[in-house]
C-alpha cells in the first residue's frame, strides 16, 4: 500500500506532461543512498522526473565540483561542517522546507544546526547521520574490544587501517589521547599518538569499496569506518562488527543541499523529501545505512536495527562528539602534520 506521500507525488505526475518532466542531476558518494535502483525507478514512476549521478571521493572534490560546473548539478550531498563554506561562497541555494511534506520529522537539533543561518534561511536538509569510530574483523576477536587502544595494540601489527582524511585522523587521534575532537589543546600528543600507529597500519583506505576489499581478503583485523558503511559490509556477509568504545566516536550529520545554480529546483525538492521519507529510509536501513535524520523514520525501524539498537542507546549516544566547521587554517594544520606523518612511515 503506498503511503499518502507516494500517493501526492504520484498525482503529482499524473497532473504534469511528460515535457514539464525533469532530469535531476545529483552529486554524491556513490552508493549511498541516493543511487538505488529501486528507489530511483519508483521515483521515476511518481514523479516522471529521471535521476542521473555523479560522484566524488572527498569533500574538497565535491566543493571543487561546485565551484568549476555551474549549473551542473541539481542535489549535492554536502556534510554539515561544510556547509558554512558552501553556504559563504554563494554555492547553495536557500531551501523552503515547508515544500516538503517529510520535513516535519526532522528534530530541532538536527533541524536547527549549521544548516540554518542566523537569519533563519535553510540551505541543507539533514538528512541521515552517523558514527565515525572503527570497525573488527570477528573472525579475529572475541570478545570486540570496547577501546580504541586496540589500533595501537601490537599484536595485530600491519593489520590496521585508518582513512586517508587529515581531520578525520586527528580528530581519532584526540579521542584517543583523551581530548575533544572539535578544540584540540595538545596537537603534540595528538602527533605523538598517531606516529606510535604508522607502524601498525597495512594501508590508508579511502574509500567503502577499498574497505570492503581488504576486510573481504582477510587483510584488516581492525580499522576505522562509518557506522553506516559498517552496516552494509554486514549486510554483505563479511564479519564485521561496529564499535563505539569507551573514548567516545565522532559524530556526523550529512544533509541535502539544493545548489544556486540548478535550473530544476523544484523537481530537487521532491528528490529530497523522497529521500527523508520514513518509507524509503526503512527499506534502505534492510540493506544497510547510516541513521537517518528524521525522527519519524528512525521509530519505524524495527528494534532490532542496527540504527535503532545501538545509535538509539542514550549510553552510547553519549559518547558521540558531533563535528563542528573546521576553519580554513586549522584544516591546513591538519593536513601538514598527517602529511609528515605519512612520509615518515
Amino acid at each position: 500500500m503506498k503511503s499518502a506521500f507516494l500517493l501526492s507525488l504520484s498525482a503529482l505526475a499524473l497532473s504534469a506532461s511528460g515535457a514539464l518532466a525533469d532530469e535531476i542531476r545529483v552529486l554524491n558518494w556513490q552508493g549511498y543512498g541516493t543511487d538505488l535502483d529501486w528507489s530511483l525507478k519508483a521515483f521515476e514512476e511518481a514523479t516522471g522526473h529521471t535521476v542521473v549521478h555523479e560522484y566524488f571521493n572527498s569533500e574538497q572534490e565535491m566543493l571543487t565540483k561546485m565551484r568549476t560546473n555551474p549549473g551542473a548539478y541539481d542535489v549535492v550531498l554536502v556534510n554539515a561542517i561544510y556547509n558554512p563554506q558552501a553556504t559563504e561562497e554563494g554555492l547553495l541555494a536557500p531551501i523552503d522546507t515547508s515544500a516538503l511534506e517529510n520535513y516535519a520529522g526532522i528534530p530541532a537539533d538536527f533541524a536547527e544546526s549549521d544548516l540554518v543561518t542566523e537569519g533563519g534561511e535553510v540551505y541543507g536538509v539533514p538528512w541521515t547521520w552517523g558514527v565515525t569510530s572503527f570497525a573488527v574483523n570477528t573472525q579475529v576477536f572475541d570478545p570486540v574490544p570496547d577501546t580504541l587502544d586496540v589500533l595501537w595494540d601490537p599484536a595485530h601489527a600491519g593489520r590496521v587501517s585508518i582513512r586517508d582524511d587529515a581531520v578525520e585522523a586527528m580528530q581519532i587521534g584526540a579521542l584517543a589521547t583523551g581530548q575533544g575532537i572539535n578544540d584540540i589543546q595538545d596537537l603534540d600528543a595528538v602527533k605523538a599518538k598517531l606516529e606510535a600507529l604508522m607502524p601498525q597500519v597495512r594501508t590508508f583506505w579511502g574509500s567503502e569499496n577499498d574497505w570492503n576489499q581488504y576486510m573481504a581478503a582477510g587483510e584488516f583485523d581492525v580499522a576505522t569506518y562509518w557506522s553506516g558503511s559498517a552496516a552494509r559490509s554486514a549486510a554483505m556477509g563479511l564479519p564485521v562488527e561496529f564499535v563505539v568504545p569507551k573514548e567516545g566516536a565522532i559524530g556526523w550529520l550529512d544533509s541535502l543541499t539544493i545548489p544556486a545554480t540548478s535550473e530544476h529546483k523544484e523537481a530537487a525538492a521532491q528528490f529530497i523529501d523522497w529521500m527523508i521519507d520514513p518509507e524509503f529510509y526503512v527499506k534502505w536501513d534492510a540493506e544497510g545505512a547510516p541513521a537517518s535524520a528524521n525522527a519519524d523514520a528512525a521509530a519505524a525501524l524495527d528494534e532490532t536495527a542496527f540504527n535503532r539498537r545501538v545509535l538509539g542507546d542514550p549510553e552510547v549516544a553519549a559518547r558521540v562528539q558531533f563535528q563542528t566547521p573546521v576553519d580554513d587554517d586549522t584544516r591546513q594544520q591538519y593536513l601538514e602534520i598527517w602529511q609528515a606523518l605519512k612520509a615518515a612511515q
